[in-house]
């Protein structure tokens, strides 16, 4: 983690853009701008709470311990995103980690100052609780799909959601790239799995994979497998 050269414009992240114009002079004395390497952990679960992050470039993964030796990716973030926040309330630890999945700058606020924004600024405060509601529906989705749907339907969602989120870049594939172990994290199952099923799609021509990139060819069959089964 490194402070960056460029500080950020103090109007694109979800801070600023929830706060009042006569606010934003107080943010920029308040907050740190940081970078983080690609692979560079910017908070680990069960560490103390010290503030919350505001992206200003690049993309993280949020992600859980989830058994022994595996995590579970509960979604991920852009420009424009705040992460930290579900450590705000009564405990004193952060409920999950962030990782970089590149180079990443970020807005940092300490937690006092974030909760006496929150105070003095209205829509921000309402942003915040309608992103919590978003974000509980989601979970609440994903934890579904992950007992209903057999492992093709939570694979083929996965790459969906992912379709969703970042778009395609200009040769049509989903313009951001996992690992296959980060796909696997996100999908709840396991590398060997992934790169089986993946090897299934790529053969039946439902997606292309050309190095580390992938393309939806049949995006309606995918979505057919993300149904639940009737028993």
């Amino acid at each position: 983690m490194k402070k960056p050269k460029d500080n950020c414009d103090v109007k694109s992240c979800f801070l600023c853009k929830g706060c009042l114009p006569e606010w934003l002079p107080v943010v920029a004395l308040a907050r740190k701008n940081l970078r983080f390497k690609k692979g560079e952990v910017i908070f680990k679960e069960g560490e103390p709470v010290t503030g919350i992050y505001f992206l200003y470039e690049g993309s993280v993964k949020v992600h859980k311990q989830w058994g022994n030796e595996k995590e579970l990716i509960i979604r991920f973030a852009v420009a424009g995103d705040i992460i930290g926040h579900r450590a705000l309330g009564a405990d004193s630890l952060y409920p999950v980690s962030a990782t970089a999945l590149e180079v990443v700058t970020v807005c940092f606020v300490e937690t006092s100052f974030f909760m006496a924004t929150l105070k003095i600024n209205p829509e921000l405060t309402f942003k915040l609780m309608m992103l919590y509601a978003r974000e509980l529906r989601e979970t609440e989705q994903r934890m579904h799909d992950l007992v209903h749907l057999d492992m093709k339907g939570r694979i083929a969602d996965s790459l969906l959601l992912l379709n969703k989120q970042f778009g395609l870049d200009g040769e049509g594939n989903i313009n951001m790239i996992l690992t296959r172990q980060d796909l696997a994290s996100f999908a709840g199952t396991s590398y060997e799995t992934i790169f089986r099923t993946m090897n299934e799609l790529v053969n039946d021509k439902i997606i292309l994979v050309k190095e580390k990139n992938i393309k939806i060819i049949k995006e309606d069959t995918l979505k057919s497998y993300t149904v639940p089964k009737i028993l």
